[in-house]
């Protein structure tokens, strides 16, 4: 069986194609930023954003060194200020998120569910019809466990004739597994 990280990316990999506009809403070390660049290719475009220095320029180092780096767009800012970067209008295909802290980084830097519900519901207005958002939480930490219960309440209330979202997580390992939750928009709203 695939981790959470493993599978979120198998979800994103299975509606983006070359020429798509994505999203990172958490850039955090580049891995997933490089991995939707090179998915969408040098036609495709990607929007990356963090609030961290250290995110973004570590981003720009990986993109960089692969080669990637021309198709992407990033942002030192919060996740929750995509909706005033990316226009309205502008269908995105696929949007992931690794929700806590930076690996590596001030784990008293944290995403919260504010910001993140804000941005999840700009992306949702943005999303095209067949088009994912997949948000990892990771919630063993003070603050994520209140993050967590805000995301999954939103996504298991949004209308189900516009909207298909599942949850994927082990059950059996011990502390906090992460959690995966994928979000598909199947009509337009």
């Amino acid at each position: 069986m695939k981790n959470s990280l493993a599978f979120s990316h198998q979800l994103i990999e299975e509606v983006i194609a070359p020429g798509d506009t994505v999203l990172d809403g958490t850039a955090g070390n580049g891995h997933d930023t490089l991995f939707l660049a090179q998915l969408v290719g040098s036609r495709g475009c990607v929007y990356a954003f963090d609030l961290q220095e250290k995110a973004i320029t570590h981003t720009k180092m990986l993109l960089e060194a692969h080669g990637a780096a021309s198709q992407v767009h990033l942002f030192q800012r919060s996740h929750a200020e995509l909706g005033q970067v990316i226009a309205p209008d502008s269908p995105i295909k696929g949007a992931l998120f690794n929700l806590g802290y930076l690996p590596g980084g001030d784990k008293t830097i944290i995403t919260k569910k504010e910001s993140t519900l804000t941005a999840i519901r700009a992306v949702l207005t943005r999303l095209a019809r067949g088009g994912r958002c997949v948000i990892v939480l990771y919630w063993g930490h003070p603050g994520g466990k209140e993050e967590k219960e805000a995301v999954l309440a939103f996504a298991a209330a949004l209308p189900q004739a516009h909207y298909q979202a599942a949850v994927y997580q082990f059950i059996n390992q011990r502390h906090t597994p992460p959690l995966l939750l994928c979000i598909e928009k199947i009509a337009k709203k």
